[in-house]
Formats: structure tokens, sequence, C-alpha cells
């Protein structure tokens, strides 16, 4: 299963995560580092420079409390 967070900017990549920016349910912008392993392959996000729907593991998005905050 996958979890999907839509109008997402790579901000900066490293060699196993990307920092992202992603709107809250606020409306208020947030940042957050996603390892590149839980990036799914049908993500439009998935390096520097990218903008779109970021697709990653339901797990990673529960542990990270992101299916509360986004």
């Amino acid at each position: 299963m996958s979890f999907d967070i839509p109008n997402v900017r790579v901000k900066r990549e490293s060699d196993k995560a990307l920092l992202v920016e992603a709107k809250k349910r606020d409306g208020f912008p947030m940042e957050f580092w996603v390892p590149k392993s839980v990036i799914d392959d049908d993500s439009e996000v998935f390096e520097l420079g990218t903008y779109g729907k970021l697709i990653v593991a339901d797990w990673w998005a529960v542990k990270e409390k992101l299916d509360q905050k986004v």
C-alpha cells in the first residue's frame, strides 16, 4: 500500500533522501526528509527539481504521522 501527498516540491537531495516541502492541512508549509527507499516507483517526486504527487510507503507515512499532518 502507498500514501499520496499532493503538490510536493523537492528542496534538497542527498544520496539517500529528499528534503521536500508540502502543505499541512492548515495550509501552512512543512518540510521533511523522505528516504529514497520509501518512495514508490510511480511517484512524480523523486529527485531535485521535481514537483507533483509524492507517493511513499504507507507504513512510513503512518510512522512519521504524515497521515495526520498532510
